[in-house]
């Protein structure tokens, strides 16, 4: 089941119909996906939503916005809330910060290896 969260993360999540599909009750399927992820399903999703946007504005350069509506968000304001959340910074600086250690990693290695 969280294979198929994985590949349509960007839809609306409707737990009644992911329940149905593995013959459980939703309660039961909330349970049992808790135990299994340590997460909720909507967590789960969120996780998957909010790592998938990190990684496009990191390696494809896309800004928060359009990066938040790829990943299924409809408001770019709580895609930032959410984000915050999750990785302690808004998109912009955390992703600067990223950035920064990326190349402070590569100047390090090349100084290392000559």
């Amino acid at each position: 089941m969280s294979l198929q969260l994985k590949s349509h993360y960007t839809r609306p999540l409707r737990i009644d119909d992911l329940a149905a599909r593995v013959h459980m009750s939703t309660s039961a399927f909330h349970h049992h996906f808790r135990r299994l992820t340590a997460m909720s399903p909507l967590q789960f999703q969120k996780w998957l939503r909010l790592n998938e946007a990190r990684r496009l504005m990191l390696t494809e350069h896309l800004n928060a916005a359009t990066a938040a509506f790829q990943v299924g968000y409809e408001s770019p304001s709580q895609f930032n809330r959410e984000y915050r959340r999750f990785f302690d910074e808004p998109p912009l600086r955390d992703i600067t910060t990223l950035r920064q250690m990326a190349d402070s990693a590569r100047v390090y290695s090349f100084s290392q290896s000559t």
